[in-house]
């Protein structure tokens, strides 16, 4: 998460992006279907069944939080978070952008989804955006090591 400044507010809901060498390194691919499944309902169930993040209740997805040392490049996970479908897309805001532009999702519903969770205004928006895929860019340059 950045750091707030008096420009920057504190956002409770980020975008994280996944560097593009890591694509594919993620848990569900790794684990047997029943093990994920369970370990998915472990994780709704310890955050009440609703979203870690705005609180909505409904169809939830299970998000792996990801730490990075930008120095070594080595990916770790870090744990899980239930998060309500807009939440996620704003997560993996690349990926929404992807599925916007096949007619898929509603991107501006995302957007509107992150003003209204952090309180923000579209300008916020754009700079975190900005942060995240340059952010993005720079880590995709190099191989990373995945740590589960």
């Amino acid at each position: 998460m950045p750091v707030p400044t008096d420009e920057t507010p504190a956002l409770r809901l980020t975008i994280e992006l996944v560097p593009a060498t890591c694509w594919g390194a993620n848990v569900r691919d790794v684990l047997p279907r029943a093990r994920w499944d369970a370990l998915r309902r472990e994780v709704y169930a310890a955050s009440g069944h609703r979203c870690a993040i705005c609180g909505a209740g409904g169809k939830l997805h299970c998000h792996e939080v990801w730490d990075y040392d930008d120095a070594a490049h080595v990916q770790r996970l870090r744990g899980f978070r239930a998060l309500c479908v807009e939440c996620h897309h704003v997560k993996h805001i690349g990926h929404a952008r992807l599925l916007a532009s096949q007619g898929k999702l509603d991107y501006e519903r995302i957007v509107a989804h992150f003003l209204r969770v952090n309180g923000c205004d579209r300008a916020t928006f754009a700079r975190h955006r900005d942060e995240a895929f340059a952010r993005f860019a720079e880590r995709s340059r190099y191989e990373w090591r995945t740590e589960f």
